[in-house]
């Protein structure tokens, strides 16, 4: 066995891997086994399934393919490997990282350590700022499921020259997946939903990276999402049919000729950013579509038929408002978090009022926050939420500082702190 495969079996490597694969938790894959129980398996089978590695008899489970809808409908495909195998993929990503790392691109971002999409979108602004504005937005087509696995593992083999862990890799690119029940062969692409395939990705499309590279192009890619930038629109042109040919014809992958298009930075959208220019330059802010999503994720955790206490969902709020914010803090968004912080407000309000559901349990908590003893008495038998909510009484006894006392985290205050640490 090679010196590689047993660096990737090592009980330290295999020990890191499994706490990277708890701290992901996740669904269980085709054979049950949760992340709960994954080291009472590992106890009981790891020594037999280690044993098959080395002697290249072992076979990894296939994917188990689920389906998400889409909120503009259509479905998300995802696929959830065993934990199993997610840890053996783990544990492959952090022997082969090192040795990729230092030969990518300085211009690809994404499954990168140190490396960021706020990065990504810093140098696109950078590039705009310098009237590279003509860009050439290529779309690849179902990218992880399309990838040639012979030209992918070509670009592994001359860089890491070893037989063994060539041979688990290809193995679990053949792995299958799991549809409704029915096996399928997975011919052409990357292990789905598994540790290994952002490596894997990134390997592949680094041919790319160092083509671009090569004709001193200006781009940045993240993952399969590249964009590059030129100073006019004929140059657009010429790029976008001469760099679509090549990706076809030497990576053997597909181009949506569809929706790769050349476009200015208004109208793109990229890793969920829109662009816009103010007196000072090029400015980012998030794309229309990603604030829609935002306010459908709050709308949902505000609905008064969810039957939560309120500390409850005010944690699952303000979960949804950080992850949010911290992505998009480097883009400018003041105004519409004004409206949007005064609306989860005005939602808290509806709800609270819901929850005291009668009127001398509304008069008692109005009492409770400081509402004049009448004041309250008339206002607990106000009927209808919005109307209740939007009364300057009930406005003033549950407001931004009582709900912030609560625990809820003002989208608007947020947002402004995060933004200015970017900027600093």
């Amino acid at each position: 066995m090679s010196e590689m495969l047993e660096k990737i079996l090592s009980d330290e490597n295999i020990r890191f891997a499994k706490k990277r694969v708890y701290a992901n938790k996740g669904a269980s894959g085709v054979d049950g086994v949760t992340v709960r129980e994954l080291d009472e398996y590992m106890a009981q089978n790891w020594e037999g399934i280690k044993q098959q590695i080395r002697e290249r008899r072992y076979r990894p489970q296939p994917v188990l393919r689920v389906e998400i809808p889409k909120p503009n409908g259509g479905v998300r495909k995802l696929g959830i490997p065993t934990v199993v195998d997610r840890t053996i993929e783990q544990g492959i990503t952090q022997v082969l990282s090192p040795i990729f790392e230092p030969l990518f691109s300085d211009h690809s971002y994404g499954f990168r350590p140190n490396r960021s999409c706020e990065q990504a979108i810093r140098k696109l602004l950078e590039y705009f700022n310098e009237d590279y504005t003509w860009i050439v937005d290529i779309d690849l087509e179902k990218f992880f499921d399309n990838v040639p696995q012979d030209k992918l593992m070509s670009y592994v083999g001359r860089v890491i020259h070893d037989g063994d862990t060539e041979s688990l890799i290809r193995k679990y690119l053949k792995a299958g997946v799991m549809v409704k029940g029915k096996y399928e062969s997975t011919k052409v692409g990357t292990p789905q939903g598994g540790n290994l395939s952002p490596l894997l990705s990134n390997i592949m499309l680094n041919e790319l990276d160092k083509e671009l590279e090569r004709r001193e192009l200006r781009f940045t890619r993240y993952a399969d999402d590249c964009v590059i930038v030129v100073k006019s629109e004929a140059a657009a042109k010429r790029v976008m049919y001469s760099v679509t040919s090549w990706i076809e014809r030497k990576l053997g992958l597909k181009v949506n000729a569809t929706k790769t298009h050349i476009t200015k930075p208004t109208k793109l959208k990229y890793l969920g950013f829109g662009f816009w220019k103010s007196k000072e330059g090029w400015r980012a802010r998030p794309h229309e579509d990603s604030v829609a999503k935002f306010k459908r994720a709050i709308k949902k955790l505000c609905k008064r038929s969810w039957s939560v206490n309120l500390t409850y969902r005010i944690e699952k709020i303000n979960a949804v408002t950080r992850g949010w914010i911290n992505y998009f803090a480097l883009g400018d968004m003041k105004t519409k978090l004004q409206s949007i912080d005064e609306h989860l407000r005005l939602q808290m309000r509806i709800i609270i009022w819901k929850q005291w559901k009668v009127p001398k349990k509304r008069e008692w908590g109005l009492k409770k926050l400081g509402v004049k003893p009448w004041i309250a008495h008339e206002t607990s038998y106000i009927k209808g939420y919005m109307k209740a909510a939007r009364l300057p009484q009930i406005t003033k006894a549950i407001s931004k500082e009582k709900l912030t006392k609560r625990g809820l985290v003002s989208p608007l205050d947020y947002y402004l702190n995060q933004h200015t640490l970017k900027l600093n």
